[in-house]
């Protein structure tokens, strides 16, 4: 069951954050510039109001939430409503597809990425961007979510557990980098971002299909 309640009812909380959070989002966004192809066609899985679709040029999105995929679609880019674990699209259909702090909030982690394998063409890549739960934000996060109406539903993984399930998957030639290493509180400029993981509270992992 996608937990999508939360981003109906909270949905202008959920664009408060972007805003109140401008260089958290931005350095998320460099941190995943680092990893998406400048070229080929995209969708995003859990494409929300399309936050992170949008500065990559990503017109194509599938997302559980009406009301988020409705502030999509006023934003020109097309959203088909549905899970991750039941792709609407057909074998090979794209270049590269991103997932943004989706994977917290999927029923299917296994199911979701092997949908993802499917639909991805021969050379493909799939690009994860998560809060890793080892991080000191990860803990952050998981020590308030009770506290938090969107966190509260969501299960956070650590960089090894969602490459481990990526590798099932079958992709492969990982490339990872990370950023965020305050709190976001602390943060009023763009954060850097470099290679691996380990120090950084967001990580972005880039898997290919061979």
């Amino acid at each position: 069951m996608p937990k999508t309640k939360p981003f109906d009812r909270y949905w202008k909380r959920y664009e408060e954050w972007f805003e109140k959070n401008k260089y958290v989002y931005l350095s998320e966004v460099k941190c995943l510039e680092k990893l998406i192809p400048k070229k080929g066609t995209g969708m995003e899985v859990g494409i929300g109001s399309g936050r992170f679709a949008l500065p990559f040029g990503i017109k194509i999105g599938i997302e559980p939430s009406e009301k988020m995929a409705n502030i999509c679609l006023k934003k020109g880019i097309f959203v088909v409503k549905g899970v991750a674990e039941n792709l609407p699209f057909f074998d090979e259909s794209f270049d590269y597809i991103l997932m943004v702090t989706t994977v917290c909030f999927v029923d299917d982690i296994m199911k979701s990425f092997s949908e993802v394998y499917r639909v991805l063409k021969n050379k493909g890549k799939f690009i994860v961007g998560i809060v890793d739960r080892n991080s000191f934000l990860g803990r952050f996060y998981e020590e308030r979510k009770n506290k938090n109406v969107f966190y509260k539903y969501a299960t956070f993984y650590s960089t090894e557990e969602i490459m481990d399930y990526m590798e099932k998957a079958k992709f492969k030639n990982f490339k990872i980098y990370q950023t965020i290493f305050k709190l976001p509180s602390q943060i009023f400029k763009i954060e850097p971002v470099k290679k691996g993981y380990g120090e950084g509270g967001f990580v972005g992992i880039c898997g290919k299909k061979e």
